[in-house]
């Protein structure tokens, strides 16, 4: 069984989706209704599995549509913010696929994933840090109404990033904003991610221990070559040992 040494590391940051909320598969499910409905008569359609994987999961969500385009061959105008959503451009198929996320969210709640709140219950427990951080906007929402927000010290989200200048995935940074938040050095602090982006944003980052977390039992092979130290099935099979010193 793979192990967390809390006498090595001394806080871990969660990704959000897919480590700590069910939720990506709610992304996956938007971005293919937005690009199907874009791709007709033009491309064959958004594949949910490999299309999300490989060209989407663990991006920003404008990054996440102009990388899945190129893999086309197909390139838009960026747009604005303002614009309608389904429009064709880089910003109206984003602002699309945000807004059916968040009626799907509201619609249908968010389920925790069992092993990753009993993780983070037994963390806490030996004195452990926490951080959720993620490059949606929604960040906070999906958290709070999963009703885990009582469990992370620290919050680094799409918003945050935008405010603060934060490169996306496999841009280190937004990790490396939450160990700073959480006042620990990298080299002391876990990462635990689902997507190839993030996985190498914690290796680029010098993190601790980056944990790589399979639950397609698809990618392990990918998830090492990017920078896993570890990969799991589920957070069950990662066994917490040791204690963070207390310091004075």
């Amino acid at each position: 069984m793979a192990t967390l040494d809390l006498t090595r590391v001394r806080a871990v940051i969660f990704d959000t989706d897919g480590v700590v909320t069910d939720t990506a598969r709610v992304h996956a499910a938007a971005w293919k209704h937005v690009f199907d409905g874009f791709l007709r008569g033009r491309s064959a359609p958004f594949d949910i599995r490999d299309d999300y994987l490989r060209h989407v999961d663990g991006r920003p969500r404008l990054d996440g549509v102009r990388t899945f385009l190129a893999s086309r061959g197909i390139t838009l105008p960026e747009g604005g913010p303002g614009d309608e959503p389904g429009a064709p451009t880089v910003h109206g198929l984003g602002e699309a696929k945000d807004a059916l996320f968040v009626q799907q969210v509201a619609h249908d709640g968010v389920a925790a994933f069992p092993s990753t709140v009993v993780l983070l219950h037994e963390l806490r427990r030996r004195g452990c840090r926490t951080a959720v951080v993620s490059a949606s906007r929604h960040c906070r929402l999906v958290v709070g109404s999963a009703g885990l927000a009582h469990l992370f010290d620290v919050l680094v989200d799409g918003n945050e990033a935008a405010r603060l200048g934060l490169a996306g995935k496999p841009d280190p940074a937004l990790f490396l904003e939450a160990a700073r938040r959480l006042e620990v050095p990298a080299a002391e602090a876990a990462v635990v991610e689902d997507a190839l982006p993030g996985v190498a944003a914690g290796r680029r980052g010098g993190f601790g221990l980056v944990v790589g977390v399979d639950r397609s039992g698809s990618q392990a092979a990918e998830l090492s070559r990017a920078g896993a130290d570890v990969v799991v099935p589920d957070l069950a099979e990662l066994d917490v040992t040791g204690r963070v010193p207390v310091r004075r």
